[in-house]
């Protein structure tokens, strides 16, 4: 199965981009990778005109609303899955036109036909995106370990980093002298290669990378003896990271800007924090609740007793009620976890199990006086409403 793409990757766009930017990067999108723009195409040009399509769909339908928004900016994928990404195609594509016109409130292209529409420059100047490209830094992901108690509180964990960063003799420029960075002889300075492309749709005007300056606009005739020219160095660094209470193992953080840098002070990438979760000695965890085994002895629950229940945050005193079945379950309200920055039902619980164990040897006078005891009245089973109730619970796990 191949791996998800970041979703500001599969739509163009840079970490923080606005609702505008996000909506014209889908249609741009969706006019290029729409089935219907390639019903004469190869069964292999379907299949991927139709996968890239449901992914630029399924970006849009994230980034585009704003609560699914900043939940993937801070906890990625984990943060929106199963919350209804993507659109519904079970019932086909639907006709483009009606796609777009539903979706931005006009007809399928804005500029008067398909012939001239310029697919490589959208969002750019209208000589085609003779803007340069910002080259943008790779991301970075890391894994931290927190015990229970951090994540009940949430935390700060420090994170050391092998990451790229501006090379200091040229400043990141690549060349130690700014008269050294010309501009790019094959684009002038566009960062784009114009092409003309007959298809079926009319004469198409296409821009793409230039590949002599990668789309950045320049070139560099003298590089810097430091970094060769790509004006980073490699440096290991830590940085502080803040992690909010009530994560879970699997969970990613995103810090902005803390990835590699970009070549010739570009756009920082970003850091992806990875969680993982230490287990605990006695507490188990499901979401937000959290679950504890006591065992007692068989004078205990006759008698009643006090018992101490580990929490995240201190032990609790527990007293157990005279005639304590094995089974029982006491229920601590609000001594589980909290939900992540308020996403959720709030805090969980901490349930606790009573089991009682009974002894395998006797001596003969602790036999004796069970012997005794067992033809008491009180010793002989008498279930209440409450103990019936138990003992069904108990039966439907088998």
């Amino acid at each position: 199965m191949a791996e998800r793409r970041d979703y500001y990757e599969v739509l163009g766009l840079q970490k923080g981009a606005s609702a505008d930017e996000i909506k014209l990067a889908y249609r741009k999108l969706a006019m290029k990778w729409h089935p219907d723009r390639w019903v004469s195409g190869t069964d292999a040009e379907k299949k991927t005109a139709e996968e890239k399509f449901k992914e630029a769909s399924e970006a849009y339908s994230v980034l585009s609303d704003p609560d699914k928004k900043a939940k993937y900016d801070q906890f990625g994928f984990s943060g929106v899955d199963g919350n209804g990404g993507g659109f519904d195609f079970s019932g086909g594509f639907g006709n483009l036109e009606d796609l777009l016109n539903n979706l931005f409130g006009g007809g399928g292209n804005p500029f008067g036909g398909f012939g001239g529409f310029n697919f490589g420059g959208f969002g750019g100047s209208s000589q085609g995106g003779s803007q340069s490209r910002v080259l943008r830094g790779r991301d970075i992901r890391t894994k931290v370990k927190l015990t229970l108690e951090e994540i009940a509180s949430g935390c700060t964990k420090e994170v050391t980093l092998e990451r790229n960063r501006p090379c200091p003799e040229c400043s990141g420029r690549g060349a130690k002298n700014s008269s050294d960075i010309k501009t790019c002889p094959q684009c002038q300075g566009s960062g784009q290669y114009k092409q003309v492309v007959n298809s079926l749709f009319g004469r198409t005007i296409q821009y793409t990378t230039c590949p002599q300056c990668s789309g950045e606009g320049k070139v560099v005739s003298n590089p810097c003896r430091s970094c060769s020219g790509t004006g980073l160095v490699r440096k290991r660094e830590t940085i502080t990271v803040k992690i909010p209470a009530g994560v879970e193992a699997g969970m990613q953080l995103t810090v902005r800007g803390e990835g590699h840098s970009a070549p010739h002070n570009g756009t920082n990438g970003d850091l992806f924090v990875v969680i993982e979760e230490i287990e605990h000695t006695s507490l188990q965890r499901e979401g937000n609740n959290l679950f504890y085994t006591q065992v007692i002895s068989v004078t205990d629950a006759i008698l009643g007793t006090e018992i101490s229940v580990p929490g995240v945050d201190g032990n609790y005193k527990v007293k157990l009620e005279p005639g304590t079945q094995s089974g029982t379950v006491i229920k601590l309200r609000g001594k589980g976890l909290p939900s992540v920055d308020g996403y959720g039902r709030g805090t969980g619980d901490l349930y606790v199990k009573i089991l009682v164990w009974i002894p395998r040897k006797l001596s003969r006078s602790e036999r004796e006086s069970i012997e005794n005891l067992s033809h008491s009245s009180s010793v002989k089973p008498d279930l209440s409403r409450e103990d019936r109730q138990l003992f069904e619970k108990e039966k439907k796990i088998f």
